[in-house]
């Protein structure tokens, strides 16, 4: 039984019992209590309805949010699938600060310029890309690829 049908319930035991609700003291005070139950059902009531709606909105966006990371992650696994190898981008380069360690992407036309600020340390220094990743063959024999990425154990 829900609640609301033992208020109800309730309701009609006392309506039963023929209790004076409008000269009793009683009676007016059961009257009350038996009105408060009533709001208090009917709140609990919608409370129960609006947890279900809001558990199978909860479990609609679960399932769009699996939808999204399958076609994130699916993308990144092609990626990394890919050689795994860091040269793929022709648009943008890494190196590395010699001053402050920092790791700095750089685009062609910095490239171009042979010369880069480090938005770290403020530091400007020429860029030597033998070592670098995506810049020639040195260290080709170090990691298989000649890229020289993170993801390869080789010594600089």
């Amino acid at each position: 039984m829900t609640i609301s049908e033992k208020v109800a319930y309730l309701k009609g035991l006392a309506e039963g019992l023929n209790i004076d609700t409008e000269k009793s003291k009683e009676g007016k005070l059961l009257n009350v209590i038996i009105g408060i139950l009533e709001e208090i059902g009917m709140s609990i009531e919608d409370l129960e309805e609006n947890t279900v709606a809001l558990g199978e909105e909860i479990d609609a966006i679960s399932d769009d949010l699996a939808d999204v990371e399958k076609a994130v992650y699916e993308d990144e696994d092609d990626e990394d699938d890919d050689d795994d190898c860091c040269c793929d981008d022709d648009d943008f380069f890494e190196t590395e600060c010699p001053n402050c360690g920092e790791t700095l992407v750089i685009d062609e036309s910095v490239l171009d310029e042979g010369v880069i600020q480090c938005p770290s340390c403020k530091q400007k220094f020429a860029l030597d890309l033998s070592d670098d990743c995506c810049c020639g063959d040195e260290d080709e024999d170090d990691c298989g690829c000649g890229c020289g990425c993170e993801d390869h154990d080789h010594e600089d």
